[in-house]
């Protein structure tokens, strides 16, 4: 039977990011794709034109639906982005027993847009980061997490270790925008840093591609590989996915899911 996993985040009709993607990178790696959708935004490859957040009463809803009847031990948390949200969110996720919660701290899309308000931040590290198993932020995500700037590895070092101490078990700096060592990941368990040194693929084509990455990591938790091999499995799904990217619209193309699929 297929191991369920669960994402909480928002929607992206254009398909690239978000719950789409989430969905798309589960079915690759070999998981069973759930979702609770918490914003409906109006997007493409160019960017967020509008937002619409549900109801907290609905998010509640969709959440209370899945854990009454499916167990659920590994999610993936995405857009959570009011304190509302959140606040709704980490206590449905303090009730139940999950192993394994990888929370990428979406903030920003590709063009801009505000995707978590920033009164939100505080929520967020308070509330939800000391549930979580993993955290995923990128290099602008973990600046703001952390209150510092990041231009070396050794910045990023820093900052996982400030991110770390807000309670979460495990840092993952995405350093696709890291200017020394673009490419290369940064792993923190509160003890020990591991590096993930990657490709870097000259491509506008990157829609999506943090939220597709947090996903094949938690589709790897969930199966049962140890968080080093988890990361180091994605990473090389979503290099693969990137590098075969293709144009779509007139932005930010996005991944390749399903590469292996290609004739």
């Amino acid at each position: 039977m297929k191991t369920p996993v669960l994402t909480i985040a928002g929607s992206d009709p254009s398909g690239g990011a978000g719950i789409q993607a989430d969905l798309k990178a589960f079915s690759a790696n070999g998981v069973y794709g759930m979702s609770v959708l918490t914003s409906i935004t109006a997007q493409n490859t160019c960017g967020v034109s509008s937002v619409f957040h549900l109801p907290s009463s609905i998010i509640d809803a969709q959440l209370e639906a899945i854990f009454s009847d499916i167990p659920v031990n590994t999610i993936k948390t995405g857009m959570l982005a009011t304190t509302e949200i959140i606040t709704v969110v980490s206590h449905a996720l303090a009730l139940q027993n999950i192993k394994y919660l990888v929370v990428d701290p979406v903030m920003v899309a590709k063009g801009g847009h505000a995707l978590l308000e920033e009164d939100a931040i505080a929520t967020l590290k308070a509330n939800l980061f000391p549930q979580a198993f993993l955290v995923t932020p990128n290099i602008y995500e973990a600046q703001v997490l952390s209150g510092m700037t990041i231009h070396s590895m050794a910045d990023a070092r820093t900052a996982a270790k400030i991110i770390h101490q807000l309670g979460c078990r495990h840092v993952l700096i995405k350093g696709g925008h890291l200017a020394e060592q673009p490419g290369t990941d940064l792993l923190y368990d509160g003890r020990f840093f591991r590096m993930y040194k990657g490709e870097f693929i000259q491509t506008q084509n990157t829609h999506g591609t943090g939220c597709t990455f947090a996903s094949a990591i938690a589709a790897y938790l969930a199966k049962g590989h140890a968080i080093a091999d988890a990361i180091e499995n994605a990473k090389a799904y979503i290099t693969q996915a990137i590098r075969h990217s293709f144009t779509l619209g007139k932005g930010h193309g996005p991944t390749d899911h399903f590469y292996f699929l290609q004739a």
